[in-house]
């Protein structure tokens, strides 16, 4: 395996305790085993730094870093891309899962179609980890002005190259700070495509900073005013198609 490439997983994390053993779990039930895991725990209050450093002890894949005041994910998700050594990123946050063949399958579907980006299929969960019957859809192919209009990955399941002289970093949100860097990566991006098979388990955390769905649009703005330079009338209409895509188009029943 040391002569696979090594993939750097980014894991940010906040008072995760109830799930992060069950996602780093994940990780370690992996068939590809050439990873480490990068944790960087954002001053949680609960033991969650204690948890993964635990797994840590045991595995000398996986790392954690604990920052030493609360930044928010995009700047420990940015954190974690900067020590990276991997020449693939791949995303998985604390809460969430991989199934156990993920990266070994990503990686050969981006080997035999010269795939520098991949995202895939996957499936919710609930608090509990019970399947809710519902999965997200992908596209085949995925282009920086097709993603303008919808988020079509899932940040659980994006794995791309990275020249690890020339990293990309999320400006810092609080909200879409995935889906402004991989907009950002997707402009370099010279073959992006969804493979269509289920790898992951997004888990819906009622009380989630995704939920808030003021601060997600106000954050959308945002990234396309500020960081893709389009004015306020262009990134209503971008806000619209993604709304729109999200509702009518993105899930599916299982």
């Amino acid at each position: 395996m040391k002569d696979r490439p090594l993939v750097s997983i980014i894991t940010p994390c906040y008072n995760s305790e109830k799930y992060i053993s069950k996602t780093i779990e994940s990780v370690l039930a992996q068939t590809y085993m050439n990873w480490e895991m990068i944790i960087v725990d954002d001053c949680s209050t609960d033991d969650t730094f204690k948890v993964a450093m635990v797994f840590a002890e045991n595995d000398k894949r996986i790392s954690v870093i604990r920052l030493d005041w609360s930044k928010g994910a995009a700047e420990a998700r940015n954190v974690a891309i900067s020590v990276s050594k991997g020449g693939y990123l791949a995303f998985l946050d604390s809460d969430d899962l991989w199934l156990p063949r993920k990266l070994e399958s990503q990686l050969l579907f981006m080997e035999n179609h010269d795939c520098d980006f991949c995202f895939t299929e996957y499936e919710h969960i609930d608090e509990n980890g019970e399947q809710l019957g519902k999965k997200a859809r992908v596209i085949k192919t995925l282009t920086y002005e097709k993603m303008l209009f919808h988020d079509f990955v899932g940040c659980l399941t994006v794995v791309y190259r990275q020249d690890i002289n020339k990293k990309y970093f999320g400006p810092i949100l609080t909200s879409c700070n995935d889906y402004a860097l991989f907009l950002k990566v997707l402009k370099h991006a010279k073959n992006a495509m969804g493979y269509k098979n289920v790898l992951a388990r997004y888990r819906v955390v009622n009380n989630s900073l995704s939920k808030n769905k003021v601060n997600k649009v106000l954050c959308f703005i945002e990234t396309m005013t500020k960081y893709e330079n389009k004015n306020l009338f262009v990134s209503l209409f971008y806000l619209i198609t993604n709304q729109v895509l999200k509702y009518f188009w993105k899930y599916k029943n299982i």
